[in-house]
This record gives structure tokens, C-alpha cells and sequence, in this order.
């Protein structure tokens, strides 16, 4: 009832208008990239707290533009402008560029080895984005998702041995290429209400953690963590469904 009602409501509004919601939201999504450069800038001044404060807005611009979009019925009202295209542009930004650039500068890896990691960083996700079976049929991601904005806060939030890092970079530069699956935790339905508790509970400590400048007690750091090990590994220890 709710969706006729909604398909009946899109039926009134007049094309321009329907352009017009589309395309706001297809603005809305692009403000990312605007946050990607915020961020860059803030890491470029070694602000590094700031820096993940911006890719967090980012992240969240991320996480609700989806419902926007389908609210607007995007790729009907403004079909010269692809969403899927957009959205990619800026999820490279903010969740590969920015943190690779980050952990160049901010001295958490090795230096010898620092610009290639980067590098590597870069490649394996630009392949990675370009994977047109990156999700499997129940929406778990094949291979490890490029999300290294994460990874860049963890590793600047437990402060590693620089080598250790590399090695835990290095491991995760090889998954993105190995068909273990990775949770999406909107998507998901197998444990989800379990999932988002984790991801709510990693939201406010992230939030924390970057209001003390990345310095936060050890418990909050390790409770961090916990929350990012569960999200980094659920999918692969869950019962397989039917995938692709």
C-alpha cells in the first residue's frame, strides 16, 4: 500500500520538479568529494583527527544517499547523470586516495616501503571498483572492499610497530583479490540486528577517539578494534547462502 501510494505520489509531481529532487540528491552525494579534499588538506597539515572527522561526514553522506536516491527515483527523473558512476568517483576519494595519502605522510609505515604500499593501495583498489561482481546475491562483498579509510584509523588509533602495519597492509592488499566475503552491514540479513549494533557501537567510539585527537584511554582503542575485527570478519564466518 505504502509503495503504491509513493509510485502514485512520483506520477504527480511534474518533471522539472522530479529533475530537481534528482539531481539535489545527486548534489548531495557529490558533497563528499568536496569532503575528500577537506580531508586531504587537514592530512596535509597533519591534522590527522580533523582529517578522519571529514571522512566520517563522508562516510555518512555515503551511508544515506542510497535511500535519497530511491526516494527521488534517481535514474528515471535524471537519467543523463549515473549515480552508480558518481558514487564511485567519490568513494575512491574518500575511502582509498585520502587514507593512502594519510598513511604515507603520517609515518605509519615503514618509509622504504611507505610510497609503494601507497601505490599498491591505490592499484588493487582501482581494480577492485571495476569488479562487476564485487558483491555476491546476498550482498556480501567479494574480497576485501577497499575500505581503507577504516583501516587508516585503526592504524593510526593503535599506533603499530610501522612494520607491523605494513605486513597487516600488505595481507589486506592480497584479500581484496581473494573471493572470502566481507560483510556489507545495511545489506545483509543474516545477523544483521547484531551487525548494526557493532556498527553503532563503532560509530560513537570513532567519534570519541577523534575528539581526543586519536589519543583515547587503551580500553576505548581495543573496544575500537573489536568492533572493526567483528565487521572485518563476520562475513567470512558466516553459513554461505546462495552466492554468485
Amino acid at each position: 500500500m505504502a509503495k503504491a501510494r509513493a509510485a502514485a505520489k512520483k506520477r504527480t509531481l511534474s518533471p522539472r520538479i522530479s529533475f530537481a529532487r534528482a539531481y539535489a540528491v545527486h548534489l548531495f552525494t557529490a558533497l563528499g568529494g568536496a569532503c575528500a579534499l577537506m580531508a586531504l588538506v587537514a592530512a596535509t597539515e597533519r591534522n590527522f583527527a580533523i582529517m578522519f572527522a571529514w571522512l566520517g561526514v563522508a562516510l555518512v553522506i555515503d551511508g544515506i544517499d542510497g535511500t535519497f536516491a530511491r526516494a527521488a527515483d534517481v535514474t528515471r527523473a535524471a537519467p543523463r547523470w549515473s549515480g552508480d558512476v558518481l558514487d564511485f568517483v567519490v568513494d575512491f576519494t574518500t575511502y582509498v586516495f585520502v587514507p593512502a595519502y594519510a598513511l604515507v605522510i603520517g609515518g605509519i609505515l615503514p618509509s622504504p616501503v611507505a610510497l609503494p604500499l601507497a601505490a599498491a593501495i591505490i592499484v588493487s583498489s582501482a581494480l577492485y571498483f571495476a569488479d562487476r561482481e564485487m558483491k555476491t546475491s546476498d550482498h556480501h562483498f567479494k574480497g576485501f572492499p577497499a575500505l581503507w579509510n577504516g583501516v587508516a584509523f585503526h592504524l593510526f588509533l593503535l599506533k603499530l610497530d610501522t612494520w607491523i602495519a605494513a605486513v597487516l597492509v600488505v595481507l589486506l592488499i592480497v584479500l581484496t583479490f581473494v573471493p572470502i566475503r566481507f560483510v556489507h552491514p545495511m545489506r545483509v540479513v543474516k545477523l544483521r540486528a547484531l551487525t548494526l549494533g557493532v556498527v553503532v557501537a563503532w560509530a560513537a567510539l570513532t567519534i570519541y577517539a577523534v575528539y581526543r585527537n586519536l589519543s583515547p584511554e587503551p580500553l576505548a582503542a581495543w573496544a575500537t578494534t573489536a568492533c572493526g575485527v567483528y565487521l572485518l570478519t563476520i562475513g567470512a564466518l558466516m553459513p554461505r547462502g546462495r552466492d554468485a
